[in-house]
């Protein structure tokens, strides 16, 4: 109700200030044309005054040149030209005056003042010509005679008195200048009284109009605002009252309706912050369980610090036994030294492997390696992980068959080193938990599923993992019945370090087990890694057949 009721108040005073607009533009044209007009009048009335004042100037030449007092015949040239000019002009106000209605309804003004520069115009061109043959009057010469002569070319035109036909067209061009002076004194009066009525009647219109919605709006506006003082005091209970279908009502079932909602809700957190402290009690007791179980994990990951710790106190002492017993006594043959630095090496290798194994627990977060990634050739690190994995599946008579590498270019994004040892510690698994003369396949393809990645792929035909336990294999520490049966020595970390440096390249580690469904034997450890750039010359795109 109120929106259409004030749509139209608006409606109003917006029709009102376009009249408004449009009397200002009508004042304005109609004043412009009076000052127009005024304009006009006072230059008609200039240029009949300036005529005469020219016509003296140009008599009192005559007089001189005939008395031989002066008389320059530029000065008679320019003032002749003067006067011409000043017709000219006449001539073109005279029309602007009759297209402009300055004559008003009578067109004996017009009449007049076009006759008078009609005669003036001749009077001026005989006057030019009599003026050419004016000539210096003898001494003896009466002076009266000579003047005479021209006394009617001044003063006569076409047998009317140039004279009195100044002063006539002087005195009503006089009249029609104050004519227009009264009319546009007039005009302003109608435009002043116009404008005085229109503002009075727009300020009456937004009077009136301010104070019916001021008397209108009070009384629901007062009981919205006492409302919203009441909800935000916390009473919910209280409700706007609802007098008439207009928007006033609409907010106040709308504050109505939120003041419901607000009790429901109020009433649902009560039962929520019951139900929160419950789950925090519960929460606590759990959390003093998982402590308790850190703790555990904490005296575990000690004991296995403790077990590393004696493991490499007993290499170091057989490496050093070992060359202690070389060495001591007399010369031995080269057999006998070849044997001893061969059992040195591979209690080397032992040595090496346990402090990896260290060196990996101690660093438990991943993000803490030192990691410097560059554009690195896959080939390389691949080839190197391939050569030191020959030599340990060399001492199990185990075979790697290692599908060859494209003579381009596979660029990934890396560290060389770090993907070295990813990819070393897939080899290195698959062959511990191999049988003796058993074989083990590295294999690779490129997928552009949603983007270029390639694919590294570890299968042996080993112990595999029995499925209860395939969840816990990345799992640090962990280590399945199959693989402490198979192999007492380990320290589960191998797995758990190449989950976190793949993950480090931006890519995933995956395992399945068994990779023979046929045997149920065997282990599937599949690498994904983001490819920057591939060349292929001579390799397969395709994921090849399991």
């Amino acid at each position: 109700m109120f929106r259409r009721q004030l749509s139209g108040v608006l409606l109003v005073l917006a029709a009102c200030i376009v009249l408004q607009g449009v009397g200002a533009v009508f004042a304005l044209r109609e004043a412009e044309r009076q000052v127009v007009r005024g304009r006009l009048a006072s230059d008609i009335h200039q240029g009949f005054v300036q005529l005469l004042a020219t016509k003296q100037r140009l008599r009192s030449w005559v007089t001189q040149h005939k008395i031989g007092a002066g008389g320059n015949p530029e000065e008679r040239d320019e003032l002749l030209q003067q006067m011409q000019q000043g017709l000219g002009e006449l001539a073109l106000l005279a029309q602007k005056a009759a297209a402009m209605g300055l004559d008003g309804r009578a067109s004996e003004e017009h009449t007049a003042r076009t006759d008078a520069v009609e005669v003036l115009g001749h009077n001026v061109h005989d006057l030019g010509q009599a003026l050419m043959q004016v000539k210096t009057l003898p001494a003896d010469m009466p002076a009266r005679l000579g003047w005479d002569t021209l006394t009617e070319v001044f003063e006569k035109s076409e047998g009317r008195d140039l004279r009195e036909l100044i002063a006539q067209s002087i005195t009503r061009e006089s009249a029609a200048m104050q004519r227009e002076r009264l009319a546009a004194d007039a005009t302003l009066d109608r435009i002043r009284w116009l404008w005085i009525g229109m503002a009075l009647t727009l300020a009456l219109l937004a009077l009136g109009a301010t104070l019916y919605f001021a008397r209108a709006l009070r009384r629901p506006i007062d009981e919205l605002v006492q409302g919203a003082h009441k909800l935000r005091q916390g009473l919910l209970q209280h409700r706007v009252p609802l007098n008439e279908q207009d928007e006033f009502s609409d907010v106040a079932r709308s504050m109505n309706a939120m003041a419901a909602a607000l009790e429901k809700h109020q009433q649902q957190e009560t039962e929520h912050r019951q139900r929160l402290e419950t789950e925090v009690r519960e929460r606590t007791s759990a959390l003093h369980e998982a402590n308790q179980s850190l703790q555990q994990t904490d005296t575990r990951r000690r004991q296995l610090l403790a077990d590393i710790s004696h493991e490499l106190r007993t290499p170091t002492t057989a490496i050093r036994g070992e060359a202690e017993i070389t060495l001591r006594g007399g010369e031995r043959p080269a057999v006998q030294y070849r044997e001893a630095l061969q059992r040195i090496v591979a209690t080397s290798r032992q040595l090496g492997s346990v402090i990896d194994d260290l060196l990996a627990m101690a660093r438990s977060d991943m993000e803490t390696l030192s990691m410097v990634h560059q554009r690195v050739d896959l080939s390389e690190p691949l080839g190197d992980a391939l050569a030191q994995a020959q030599a340990l599946a060399g001492e199990r008579h185990i075979q790697i068959n290692a599908q060859a590498m494209p003579s381009g270019a596979v660029l990934v994004m890396g560290d060389a080193q770090r993907l070295c040892q990813l990819m070393l510690l897939m080899l290195d698994n698959a062959v511990r938990y191999s049988h003796p003369a058993g074989s083990v396949s590295l294999l690779w393809w490129c997928s552009d599923d949603a983007s270029p990645t390639l694919v590294l792929e570890v299968v042996d035909q080993g112990i595999g993992i029995p499925a209860e336990e395939l969840h816990q294999v990345f799992d640090r520490h962990f280590r399945g019945r199959m693989a402490r049966l198979h192999r007492a020595a380990g320290s589960g970390l191998g797995l758990p370090i190449a989950k976190a440096l793949a993950q480090a390249h931006g890519g995933t580690l995956t395992l399945e087990s068994p990779a023979d469904e046929a045997t149920g034997t065997g282990t599937r450890v599949q690498l994904r890694l983001p490819l920057l750039h591939w060349e292929p010359l001579s390799t397969v795109s395709d994921p090849p057949a399991s």
